[in-house]
């Protein structure tokens, strides 16, 4: 059953697109999987529930009979496992989750949103430390789950991992902005301000790899801190993208000569014997 109910889904969400390559995108499978689910229905049913032309998808006759019936079978289903997650307590609970600033910001209210309005008895607690901060909360069992910087303690589980691109930071008007990209050797001959830590360094290690040093003027974790620098002009940096959505300062941002890239683990202890509130949430983190 649970089989075709994706098969359905994937109907449903291809009419709406208008597209196979719409609606894999929107389900996050690969356009021939969504392609062969429709075409297994169409083989069971020995019905055409598609027309296919280069404009792309539309239902068939057939299709727009059948449409009815297969909404309210999907809707039936999410009914049933919504009744069935309250029977194994997902009517409330607590998910507590440890991360750092760029994700509590950019990433996670999205996430905790869509799983709010299918779970709203659930609460959440966000704990805000630094990397290894995060991973001695995950294995005290002070949070369920976390965000953490690769590589990871061995005692920990990664469900799931981020590349999260690093960019040179420069002010509006600097001599390194006529660059399509920037290469380390070349932000060697400015002021540098760095974001990091002592725990888990992520710029210092690209410049070492090179056997160059940058004129470090400034440390700090402070991501905006270093934004209202670089914008001030009083030096130049790196920071991962994640860290520049919806960033209100005045800096130009340039890729790496050389991509480098942050990566970011979702982990947890024991994910077999995790509580059900955190698997939902995992798979909600996933999509």
């Amino acid at each position: 059953m649970d089989a075709n109910i994706l098969k359905y889904k994937a109907l449903i969400k291809t009419v709406d697109c208008g597209s196979f390559t719409k609606a894999a995108e929107a389900l996050s499978y690969s356009q021939s999987a969504v392609s062969r689910m429709i075409a297994d229905l169409e083989t069971e049913w020995n019905l055409p529930l598609l027309v296919r032309s280069r404009s792309g998808v539309q239902l068939t006759a057939e299709g727009r009979s059948l449409m009815p019936h297969i909404q309210q079978l999907c809707s039936q289903y999410e009914d049933l496992q919504a009744r069935i997650d309250s029977l194994h307590g997902l009517e409330s609970g607590l998910l507590r989750i440890g991360t750092f600033s760029s994700v509590a910001t950019h990433w996670l209210p999205s996430v905790i949103k869509k799983f709010q309005h299918d779970y709203p008895g659930i609460d959440y607690e966000l704990l805000t430390g630094e990397y290894g901060q995060i991973e001695h909360w995950i294995l005290q069992g002070r949070v369920d789950l976390g965000f953490v910087l690769l590589p990871v303690r061995p005692e920990l589980q990664l469900v799931n991992v981020y590349n999260d691109e690093l960019l040179a930071i420069l002010p509006e008007n600097h001599p390194l902005t006529s660059r399509s990209r920037v290469s380390l050797e070349s932000m060697t001959d400015y002021a540098f301000m760095l974001r990091e830590t002592s725990e888990k360094a992520e710029i210092s290690p690209l410049f070492e790899a090179k056997g160059i040093r940058p004129d470090i003027q400034f440390t700090t974790y402070d991501d905006y801190a270093i934004l209202s620098m670089v914008e001030s002009g009083l030096g130049i940096s790196i920071l991962p993208r994640l860290i520049l959505r919806r960033n209100p300062y005045r800096v130009v941002t340039r890729p790496l000569e050389t991509p480098a890239y942050r990566q970011i683990g979702l982990a947890l202890k024991d994910k077999e014997n995790a509580s059900l509130p955190v698997k939902r949430f995992l798979e909600y983190i996933e999509d």
